[in-house]
Order: structure tokens, then C-alpha cells, then sequence
């Protein structure tokens, strides 16, 4: 049996996953020029698009330089469970684009984003910082977020 404490998340999440599925439904039940349109729509001029800082695009970029392997991948954020807030962010390179991935792109460097990962992040911004003990991509704002540690890799949902 769940706590009380961690009933207002599971509600939080039953009521994530249901509007999900509603939306996918409509999705599939649509016609092939409306799911055009809607991907269409998902600009990164939209309000709750991932941002990408300059730093962020410029180490992507000297990835992709330097390393043979890098070219042409995408820098792919995802959020699994865990952490000491609740929630970690996951960065990885990747060159696959899956049917639910939302592509962000800056300056010819694209970040993708899976379906589940984004209602986390949407209107996020990422970025890259190095400091003495590591060199990191991280969000450095999340809008649904309240809080998270110090080390800015979990956070909380609202």
C-alpha cells in the first residue's frame, strides 16, 4: 500500500499517463494530414519548447569534431525515475529518432526528447558547464520543477 506521502505524485502521475494515451489516441485515430500538422506545430518558436544554451551547442559541436563516432548524432534527454529529489536527468548521444521523440534543433545541433520525457521538461533549457571537479550537460531551468539538489541533475515535479 502507498503512503500518503507519495499519493499526490501517484495521482499526479495516473493523471500524466491518461492524458498520454488521449493524446496518442487522437494521434492514431487522425488522419495522416493532421499528425503532420501537430508535429508541424511543435516548433521550437513554441512557448514550451527545450532550449539549448550556447554552451550547450558548442560542446555538441566539438563532439562532433573531435570525435569520428559523434558525427551526426543528437543529444538525447530522457528523465527516469530516481535520484535523491524524486527524478534524474539522463544525457545521452544518439543518432536514432524514435516515433514519439520531439527534435529541438539550434544552429544545426538537435536535441531530441521521447514523449514521456518532455510533459517533465517542457520550456526547459539546457546547458553545459564545466567546473573543476566535472564537465556536465544539465537543465538549468526547468519550469516544472520546484526544486532539486545541488548538483542540478534530479528535481522534483510540481
Amino acid at each position: 500500500m502507498a503512503s500518503s506521502s507519495s499519493r499526490p505524485l501517484l495521482r499526479r502521475l495516473a493523471a500524466l499517463a491518461g492524458g498520454r494515451v488521449r493524446a496518442n489516441h487522437r494521434l492514431l485515430s487522425s488522419s495522416p494530414s493532421a499528425v503532420s500538422a501537430e508535429r508541424a506545430a511543435q516548433s521550437p518558436a513554441e512557448p514550451e519548447a527545450v532550449r539549448m544554451t550556447e554552451g550547450c551547442v558548442r560542446r555538441i559541436k566539438e563532439l562532433q569534431a573531435k570525435e569520428p563516432s559523434a558525427e551526426g548524432k543528437m543529444l538525447r534527454l530522457s528523465v527516469e525515475a530516481g535520484g535523491c529529489s524524486g527524478f534524474q536527468y539522463s544525457f545521452s548521444l544518439d543518432d536514432k529518432k524514435n516515433s514519439d521523440d520531439r527534435v529541438f534543433e539550434t544552429d544545426g545541433v538537435k536535441l531530441v526528447v521521447d514523449g514521456i520525457s518532455y510533459d517533465f521538461v517542457k520550456g526547459a533549457t539546457v546547458d553545459y558547464e564545466e567546473e573543476l571537479i566535472r564537465s556536465a550537460f544539465l537543465v538549468s531551468t526547468n519550469p516544472s520543477a520546484v526544486g532539486g539538489c545541488s548538483c542540478k541533475s534530479s528535481f522534483m515535479v510540481k
